[in-house]
């Protein structure tokens, strides 16, 4: 048995810290809070935040684990690295985090890499941010070093630089700046993948849907390994000539694009799973790989090779559009489970609470997983388990 520290643990982080106990390992959590979801699943349960490097260290040098890891977080990547290096174990090195987590860094690397990029401006101030809108259509801007789509805007005007500037930056850690590109029209995908010590393999391919109210915030994600109207061969190749590029030595990973003129511009990737339970749920549904098992027997030292089992050709990540007001009933969420194809189905609500409109990723009320081997039955699963679960406001 070994000790692994996981950094984060939120609802997202308890999937691998249940895969970690179910291969025989100690598992040690820090998370912000004390009543934080995953702490039910760890054998040992610390208070610290993320991105608190010190703290984090300390607890570590306390329990001494073999592994330290994180999971469907970006803001917790380099903590784990710092983690790493100070205690000696297998880690992707500070240098890789920052790259994979500082979106101006990604940005600069893959540019002068030679990847289709938007034009791009690490800004500091009102004014530097609306100097860029004079040289682009139409701009997004975003913090540094964030999450979740928090403090991310579309910015078309000089008003909406003002209107939105202040809500950007505050998100930022690293540095008070924020990140402006020119904001790419057309379809957005997600890739997620796993790098072994080997080999890269691209594990998962999503084509997004956007909310009405907000085309930053995706409303469902299509999992397939096919379409018939992009090209997702040359989608992997380009993801895996990135990732390579980039230096991941080993680990999870996970990326947008848009496509534009015949060509995938990278968004933004990750060195973590997709979020929304798509590393520890959707990737086996759609590979057959259990890519939370392999990375932790990377970081052990242990043999990495994916083995690929049993999986469905098409998945759904769907996320719940309520009416906003106050909720005075909620129905057919203990039964939704039980229909065919339907992995999970969560609601971060309760009756009594105001609904108001998703900001960000953070603040959608919930979100269901369903899978099927045929497109069609696909769509008649997920409309089974809409008609199922209803949420009534007022």
């Amino acid at each position: 048995m070994a000790s692994i520290m996981v950094i984060a643990g939120g609802t997202f982080q308890c999937p691998i810290i249940k895969t970690a106990s179910s291969m025989g390992h100690y598992v040690i959590c820090s998370n912000l809070y004390e009543n934080s979801p995953a702490f039910e699943f760890a054998d040992a349960c610390e208070v610290a935040d993320v991105l608190d490097r010190g703290r984090n260290l300390s607890i570590a040098r306390r329990y001494q684990p073999d592994a330290v890891l994180t999971d469907q977080t970006d803001i917790a990547v380099p903590t784990v690295a710092y983690l790493a290096q100070e205690l000696g174990l297998r880690g992707i090195g500070i240098e890789v985090a920052e790259r994979f987590h500082n979106k101006f860094i990604m940005r600069e690397f893959t540019s002068l890499s030679g990847f289709a990029s938007p034009r791009y401006r690490r800004c500091h101030t009102v004014e530097e941010a609306k100097d860029f809108l004079r040289e682009v259509p139409s701009a997004i801007i975003k913090p540094l070093d964030s999450q979740s789509s928090r403090g991310v805007h579309i910015i078309r005007t000089s008003r909406d630089v003002d209107r939105f500037f202040a809500d950007c930056i505050q998100y930022s850690n690293a540095e008070e700046a924020v990140l402006a590109e020119e904001y790419i029209d057309g379809t957005e995908f997600t890739v997620d993948g796993l790098k072994t010590t080997s080999d890269y393999v691209v594990t998962a391919i999503s084509e997004k849907e956007h909310f009405s109210h907000n085309a930053s915030i995706a409303s469902r994600l299509l999992f397939s390994q096919t379409s018939d109207l992009y090209d997702y061969d040359a989608l992997r190749e380009v993801n895996t000539e990135i990732v390579r590029a980039m230096g991941l030595p080993f680990g999870l990973t996970h990326a947008e694009y848009k496509w534009r003129n015949g060509q995938f511009y990278l968004i933004e990737i990750a060195a973590r799973g997709g979020g929304t339970m798509i590393s520890s749920d959707v990737v086996p549904l759609v590979s057959g790989i259990d890519s939370n098992k392999v990375f932790i027997n990377t970081l052990l030292g242990k043999p990495d090779k994916p083995v690929v089992g049993p999986h469905y050709t098409y998945a759904v990540l769907g996320f719940f559009d309520i009416e906003p007001g106050r909720i005075v009933d909620i129905r057919g969420l203990d039964q939704v489970e039980q229909l065919p194809g339907v992995q999970l189905a969560r609601l971060d609500v309760s009756v009594g609470d105001q609904l108001l409109r998703a900001q960000d990723d953070r603040s959608r009320c919930g979100y269901y997983i369903v899978y099927a081997d045929d497109l069609e039955e696909l769509s008649v699963r997920e409309q089974l388990l809409k008609d199922t679960v209803k949420v009534v406001t007022e």
